[in-house]
């Protein structure tokens, strides 16, 4: 998920061409994904990001799902009735520039035909002087990792401590964060 407009980052340059040690956030996360277990992989775009989208439209990137850029929701939703995409998906939020791939395959291995929602505690978020801007409990943030399955009747949330997902870069002072752990 890429298109958004990264307001809250406060920056000339759109979210996911945001760079942390050097790299686009896009391209980290990206390279996650390539050295994973994950098979395809889709970078679902908006009007909201179109330098991203212009640089991610070559030969050898990541297929393009365009979406109307209406919100996070919505565009997914827009992603997930495309053509292109059958469940089990992953979406992965490009805002996740220390994400590894190690840790996306241990989110698949947990993962059976239901959907499930990648959460952070809170405390680790705020430990790390990390922003904390959505909640699903009092005590779990969501992490911009998720697995839509095929079935709707079951909804698992899984709860992980790792730092690297509780960096989300949504403001500058996160980007900071990010670019010391990439030291």
């Amino acid at each position: 998920m890429c298109g958004g407009r990264g307001t809250r980052l406060e920056s000339d340059r759109e979210k996911p061409l945001y760079p942390i040690d050097g790299v686009a956030m896009v391209d980290r996360v990206l390279r996650a994904l390539a050295e994973s277990a994950v098979e395809t992989t889709h970078a679902v775009v908006s009007p909201n990001a179109p330098e991203t989208r212009d640089y991610l439209a070559s030969d050898d990137g990541p297929a393009l799902i365009d979406t109307p850029g209406e919100g996070y929701v919505s565009d997914l939703g827009v992603a997930l009735e495309s053509e292109a995409v059958t469940p089990p998906v992953l979406t992965v939020a490009a805002d996740l520039p220390l994400l590894e791939a190690a840790t996306i395959d241990r989110v698949l291995e947990r993962h059976d035909d239901g959907s499930a929602t990648v959460c952070v505690p809170v405390a680790l978020k705020r430990r790390l002087g990390a922003s904390v801007d959505a909640t699903l409990a009092p005590h779990l943030a969501p992490t911009g990792v998720n697995v839509v399955g095929a079935s709707t009747e079951r909804q698992m949330t899984y709860v992980h401590y790792d730092p690297r997902l509780a960096l989300n870069v949504n403001r500058l002072e996160d980007a900071r964060l990010a670019e010391e752990r990439c030291e």
